[in-house]
């Protein structure tokens, strides 16, 4: 054809004058009537080189329109290349929405995500974008999807569309809500939580979702905290942790659980077992037995754990087990024989004293007063000024 054969002579004319821009603008345009956009495309940018700036807006063109070709025939990935390049050349040319079609005709969902809040950013977001990114966010089940769907409204509160994506999210919503209360009728509350959890990213400001969730979650802990209660009975104290990570997992606020976590203890694990202690500590009443005793036991282990040859650590920590149960005359006993060890033969003979006054049958009092006060009788050193004086501070 003419055209075929004007595609010959200015390649031969280009041959001769490469510098000449007409010449590849003549030829592009023969391509283009042979609709050989790919060579087309080619002698634009050829011009385009030569002259920065002149052909952007003709050879944006082409591109979509080669990407137009394709997407009409079903090259999806052959089409979002060509669109892609014709949104280099002009940024603001509506490729956007063609490289969307094309996205979302090759399933490649998080990337449309991707080019949808790229879109935003250069061009602001409007009401129609927040629509199509809430149906993205939908697609990727995503809990944003509602947010979108508010921020659209609020842009424009008559929005057909986004009322009709708002009702379509609460239905689902009230869907889940209500498979929800049937698995926890069933009994099945991991499963009623998974529900009550889609329900709440569907519609978060239905307050009723929330109260649902947290009676869920404290009888589901409940439910792990007696399995876990028996495990312990049993000896099988791995198995009693696993569940009460669970119920804890569940339930974060209850001290009572990270108290009966200190099976931690059971299996020599003794810096879990204090830091669930602690944790319990700052949850409960100050002072409150069930965690305050259970503290001194551990930090009286450590101690002990620390007594072959840290002796200043192994002070500190029968220290911490005094604050902790200034009642036990063992603790005394053992921060008196650490003393020794230092040595600090003031603060051994003082809580040996303290270990005396508490209990005078202890099996270990008769060897440790021949070290400690030697020569001497119980009644001596009980009736002396500073026996008198710890008495009284005792008691």
């Amino acid at each position: 054809s003419q055209y075929e054969r004007a595609v010959i002579c200015f390649s031969k004319a280009i041959t001769l004058q490469p510098q000449q821009v007409q010449l590849y603008v003549s030829q592009a345009e023969a391509y283009l009537q042979l609709c050989d956009f790919q060579s087309a495309a080619a002698c634009y940018k050829q011009a385009w080189l030569l002259e920065p700036g002149a052909f952007e807006d003709r050879l944006a063109f082409i591109y979509y329109l080669q990407g137009q070709c394709l997407f009409d025939q079903g090259f999806f990935v052959d089409a979002l290349e060509a669109f892609s390049k014709a949104a280099e050349v002009k940024p603001g040319c509506r490729a956007h929405k063609v490289r969307l079609a094309c996205l979302t005709a090759l399933g490649r969902h998080t990337d449309c995500l991707k080019l949808v809040n790229d879109w935003m950013e250069s061009e602001g977001p409007t009401s129609d974008l927040y629509i199509l990114r809430a149906r993205l966010h939908k697609e990727l089940n995503k809990s944003v999807c509602y947010h979108d769907v508010q921020l659209a409204l609020a842009l424009n509160p008559t929005c057909p569309v986004a009322g009709a994506l708002q009702l379509q999210l609460r239905e689902a919503s009230e869907r889940a809500r209500q498979r929800a209360v049937d698995k926890a009728l069933c009994g099945e509350l991991p499963e009623a939580l998974c529900m009550i959890n889609i329900a709440l990213a569907n519609s978060p400001e239905d307050g009723r979702l929330y109260l649902f969730q947290e009676e869920a979650q404290f009888q589901l802990a409940l439910i792990y905290n007696d399995f876990a209660v028996q495990c312990f009975c049993k000896g099988l104290y791995a198995e009693a942790t696993l569940l009460l990570n669970k119920a804890i997992e569940e339930e974060k606020g209850q001290a009572g659980l990270y108290v009966n976590r200190g099976c931690f203890f059971k299996q020599s694990s003794w810096y879990y077992a204090l830091a669930d202690y602690r944790q319990a500590e700052e949850m409960m009443q100050p002072n409150d037995p069930a965690v305050r005793l259970r503290l001194a036991v551990i930090y009286n282990t450590l101690g002990s754990l620390c007594f072959q040859d840290r002796f200043q650590e192994a002070v500190d920590m029968f220290s911490l087990a005094i604050q902790h149960n200034p009642a036990s005359s063992h603790y005394y006993e053992s921060r008196s024989k650490a003393f020794r060890k230092l040595p600090n033969l003031y603060g051994a003979r003082q809580d040996f004293i303290c270990m005396l006054i508490l209990d005078p049958t202890h099996e270990e009092v008769a060897p440790m007063l021949m070290c400690l006060f030697p020569g001497c009788r119980v009644s001596d050193v009980l009736s002396s000024p500073k026996g008198q004086a710890i008495r009284a501070q005792l008691m």
